[in-house]
């Protein structure tokens, strides 16, 4: 079982980790290679990159921490797969002096986003990144949920705080530098080239949910998780959200695996 399933993450990854697994397993009957080449930029201890290398996948890990990376290590060894997984030391803004330009068939951007100084520029990298066919998956703090949380908490002066704020913030104690709305994110997809093959919201009831109930009450986790992936594709629950999830498809790379349109022609 991946590690994005295990019960307590699972709420916090379950959704992500279906949408690109299907990206993957999608990826693999296009191109009929059944390893891909994966990026995942800002991958840490590898949560994701260790799941699709599972897989079957060759996963490439750029992240600037020396220890996430050296966890990283530990945990694709435990799992068998270290021979598919490389961690390399990095960050978004220089992610050519490790990472190679058009070389990869996924790109995966979770976290990223919400810390660089640019996020259109770490963006244009990732995709710069991809194969002339590829996928991009992007996550991100949704401001909705920050602003939600925060009211429901009590705290309404930094529930407005966030919400006026151009950034997200909701105070100087505010642990994550930027948030954004879904047509932000989807606006920073498209501008870079691409076109947005599916939003989806991240948790959007799990943070609320008392973590004992979760733990005590029979069937709760599992009826909560299928809440949280009814909930993901509609965008009525977009906005309140605590991450966003974006996936991004070559012109060419169709969202189903059909036949895909382009300026008239239809390409496979």
């Amino acid at each position: 079982m991946s590690d994005p399933m295990r019960p307590r993450a699972s709420l916090r990854t379950a959704v992500v980790w279906e949408v690109l697994q299907d990206a993957l397993d999608r990826r693999v009957k296009a191109t009929g290679r059944e390893s891909l080449d994966v990026l995942d930029t800002g991958g840490g201890s590898g949560n994701f990159a260790v799941p699709a290398a599972r897989l079957g996948h060759r996963v490439t890990v750029v992240d600037p921490s020396p220890n996430a990376l050296f966890a990283l290590e530990r945990r694709a060894a435990e799992a068998g797969v270290a021979e598919r997984v490389k961690g390399v030391q990095g960050d978004a803004h220089g992610l050519f002096d490790v990472a190679e330009r058009g070389g990869y068939d996924v790109v995966l951007c979770h976290g990223v986003l919400e810390y660089v100084d640019d996020p259109a520029e770490g963006v244009r990298n990732a995709v710069a990144a991809l194969r002339a066919e590829g996928v991009l998956s992007l996550l991100a703090a949704g401001l909705g949920g920050a602003v939600l949380a925060r009211a429901l908490a009590g705290h309404f002066k930094e529930a407005r705080q966030a919400l006026d704020d151009p950034n997200g913030r909701w105070g100087t104690g505010d642990p994550v530098p930027r948030r954004f709305t879904a047509e932000q994110l989807t606006g920073l997809v498209e501008a870079a080239g691409l076109r947005v093959g599916a939003v989806h919201g991240v948790r959007v009831f799990a943070d609320l949910v008392p973590g004992v109930l979760v733990d005590t009450e029979p069937g709760a986790l599992e009826a909560l998780l299928k809440l949280e992936e009814a909930a993901a594709e509609l965008p009525a629950f977009h906005s309140v959200a605590t991450q966003l999830h974006v996936l991004g498809e070559t012109r060419g790379t169709s969202a189903t695996g059909g036949v895909v349109e382009t300026d008239g022609a239809a390409e496979a």
